[in-house]
C-alpha cells in the first residue's frame, strides 16, 4: 500500500467526520492522464481537504516550511503532505515561480493531477482575488484540461488560516474540464495567458459564488 493510499485509509474517515465534506462534480476529474485542478483558496486545510476528496492522488506545490519543521509535529506534517502529494518548493527565491511552474509541468508530463491556487496565496477577506497566469502557461505547455473548483465553507472552520479548525461542514464542488487546445504555441503571448487565466477564475467564481476582486490577492495584502 503507498502511502497516499495509506494516509487516507487512516485519515480519510477522522476527515469525512469532521468536516462532513459534500463533494459534488467529481465526475468531472478524468480517469487518468494529466489534468490541472484550478480553485480558490480560502484556508490552510484546503490543501488537506483537496488530496483525499479525490480518487486520484493530486500533486501541488507548498512552502518548503511545510516540511522542514522540528519535533513532532514537524515531522508528522512533512510526513503527510508529502504522502499527500505535496512537493516543497522555495517561493521566496528569485526563481521560485520558475520552479513551481517547472515543477508542475513534470508533474503533468508524467500524466499526473496538479492541484494550483491561481490567487497564488490565500484570499485575506474570503472575495476571490485575481488569478496569476502560470495556470495558463502550464495548460498551454502541456495541453492539459483544467477542471475548475472551488472550495466553501473551509474559511469558516479556520477563520484565518490559523489555528485548530472546528467541526462543520463544508462543499468541493468541481466543473466541468476546459481545454485550451486552440492557443496551442502561445504560452508566452501575454494577453492570451491572461484571457485564459480569467477564463478559469470566472468559473472558479461561478462555482464558489464569491464576489470577484480584480486585483491580486498579495496586493490586497501588502495594502491591509
Amino acid at each position: 500500500m503507498s502511502r497516499f493510499a495509506l494516509i487516507k485509509a487512516v485519515l480519510g474517515p477522522i476527515m469525512r467526520l469532521m468536516f462532513r465534506p459534500r463533494v459534488e462534480g467529481a465526475e468531472h476529474i478524468p480517469g487518468d492522464g494529466p489534468v490541472i485542478l484550478a480553485g480558490n483558496h480560502l484556508t490552510f486545510i484546503d490543501s488537506m481537504i483537496l488530496p483525499l476528496v479525490c480518487d486520484r492522488q493530486v500533486f501541488f506545490i507548498g512552502k518548503d516550511e511545510y516540511v522542514t519543521g522540528k519535533g513532532l509535529k514537524g515531522r508528522l506534517m512533512a510526513w503527510f503532505f508529502t504522502g499527500v502529494g505535496m512537493i516543497p518548493v522555495d517561493r521566496d527565491g528569485g526563481r521560485g515561480g520558475v520552479a513551481a511552474l517547472m515543477t508542475g509541468r513534470r508533474v503533468l508530463e508524467e500524466g499526473n493531477v496538479f492541484g494550483i491556487y491561481p490567487e497564488g496565496t490565500r484570499s485575506p477577506d474570503g472575495r476571490l482575488y485575481r488569478g496569476r497566469t502560470g495556470i495558463a502557461r502550464l495548460t498551454l505547455m502541456t495541453g492539459a484540461p483544467v477542471v475548475p473548483f472551488a472550495m466553501i465553507g473551509t474559511d469558516k472552520l479556520q477563520p484565518g488560516g490559523a489555528g485548530l479548525p472546528r467541526p462543520g461542514r463544508v462543499t468541493v464542488r468541481f466543473g466541468e474540464a476546459m481545454e485550451f487546445s486552440r492557443y496551442e504555441g502561445m504560452d508566452r503571448d501575454r494577453y492570451v495567458l491572461r484571457a485564459v487565466t480569467d477564463s478559469v477564475m470566472t468559473e472558479v467564481m461561478r462555482l464558489s459564488g464569491q464576489e470577484y476582486v480584480d486585483m491580486y490577492a498579495s496586493k490586497a495584502k501588502e495594502a491591509a
